[in-house]
């Protein structure tokens, strides 16, 4: 947003009230109100404003000292999951897969330079990380994410690229932006990313685009698999027809239309 565009409507304490909520993640779901002032950039007594704000309304729960998310958090986020159909259509697709391959399945959009978790169906645990519905990776990464760069138009992704801050979560990661921009440009073509180990070590990850009946892609699904189960090409040979197939069965089901 611009300066210009600030001055006139925007909203600081909203965004500051986000931030807030924002510092709460997997690793830190307890501050204090010290952290949350640190983590947010905002002064002690600011941020405390904000947080017994959160408090009243429900949102944190405070012992006195250490602050938390409360359930009704999820409010804010079922908001937007419930005017999707995408996750709904998409789920039975998932359980299917997951039925066919024995690996844990997700559907993903992208947002800014992340990819969200819509959809998920977990089988057995092969990440340091949880991943959950609203799950949040750096688009960068993931192969759902680089399907989703890779569908982006040419000056968006300039902008990405020259901006993107690729740090190596793994030995493998691709960090040079011109190797990414071949990368994707590969992807683009070829209809799917696989990624071998640069999210976590001895993860692989596959995924597919999902278009919209005007051929945009709106969303990514993936499967993904311990390197123990194969040879990175078996690995492509085994799951990437049947997570091909499952793509274009949400297709349909996204063209004939939401179920409720």
């Amino acid at each position: 947003m611009t300066e210009a565009a600030r001055s006139g409507e925007f909203v600081q304490s909203l965004e500051r009230g986000l931030a807030v909520i924002r510092a709460f993640d997997a690793e830190h779901p307890q501050l204090t109100l010290s952290e949350v002032a640190r983590s947010t950039g905002l002064t002690r007594a600011a941020a405390r404003r904000f947080l017994l704000t959160l408090v009243e309304l429900g949102y944190v729960h405070t012992d006195g000292r250490l602050f938390s998310l409360r359930p009704r958090i999820l409010d804010l986020g079922y908001a937007y999951l419930s005017s999707l159909s995408l996750p709904e259509i998409a789920q039975p697709h998932l359980e299917a897969l997951v039925a066919q391959v024995h690996e844990s399945c997700s559907v993903s959009v992208l947002d800014g330079d992340q990819v969200v978790y819509v959809a998920r169906v977990p089988t057995k645990r092969i990440m340091t990380v949880g991943i959950s519905v609203g799950t949040r990776f750096p688009a960068y990464a993931t192969s759902m994410g680089r399907v989703l760069l890779a569908a982006q138009p040419a000056g968006w992704l300039d902008d990405y690229l020259a901006a993107a801050r690729l740090r190596p979560l793994t030995r493998r990661t691709i960090t040079d932006p011109a190797k990414l921009r071949t990368t994707l440009t590969r992807i683009a073509v070829q209809g799917y990313a696989i990624v071998d180990q640069e999210l976590e070590e001895g993860l692989r990850s596959l995924a597919a685009p999902i278009h919209a009946d005007d051929g945009s892609v709106v969303a990514a699904v993936n499967v993904s698999a311990h390197a123990s189960r194969g040879s990175f090409e078996m690995i492509r040979k085994e799951l990437l027809p049947p997570l091909l197939a499952t793509a274009r069965r949400i297709e349909e089901d996204l063209a004939a239309g939401p179920r409720r």
